[in-house]
Order: C-alpha cells, then sequence, then structure tokens
C-alpha cells in the first residue's frame, strides 16, 4: 500500500469518525471538498501545514497519519 493510499484511508476514517462532510473538514483546514476527495482516493498528498492542522484537528500523531506509526495519540 502506497503511502498516499493510507494517508487517505486515514484521513477518511478520521473524518467519518466526526460525521464530517468533505466539504467542512476541508473548510476547517482551508482546502476545497475536491482536494479533501483526492486526498482520501490517494491521488495526492498534502503540504506539512496542512498536515500539521489535519493532525491537530483529529488530535494524532503526524506518524499516525502518514503511516508510520498506528498509535493514534501524539507524544
Amino acid at each position: 500500500m502506497t503511502e498516499e493510499i493510507l494517508f487517505g484511508e486515514r484521513v477518511r476514517q478520521l473524518r467519518q469518525e466526526k460525521d464530517m462532510s468533505q466539504k467542512e473538514l476541508g473548510q476547517v483546514v482551508g482546502l476545497s471538498h475536491k482536494a479533501i476527495s483526492t486526498i482520501e482516493g490517494g491521488q495526492r498528498s498534502t503540504s506539512i501545514e496542512k498536515l500539521i492542522l489535519l493532525a491537530r484537528f483529529f488530535s494524532v500523531s503526524t506518524d499516525y497519519l502518514l503511516g508510520l506509526s498506528d498509535k493514534r495519540e501524539r507524544m
């Protein structure tokens, strides 16, 4: 599994756990719903700044989002 696919799957899972639409998540981090859709689909990644915003919003580590760890909690 590529990093982009795992990243996208984790973003989708976390978004769905919060019962949010792609549009709502995009508004939180400053991306369009189309950008969120392509991230979740594994077609693109995102900037470091947006990665940090996502991690903070979901209260998970960037390592978790990137697939470097299976532990959600931040250190």
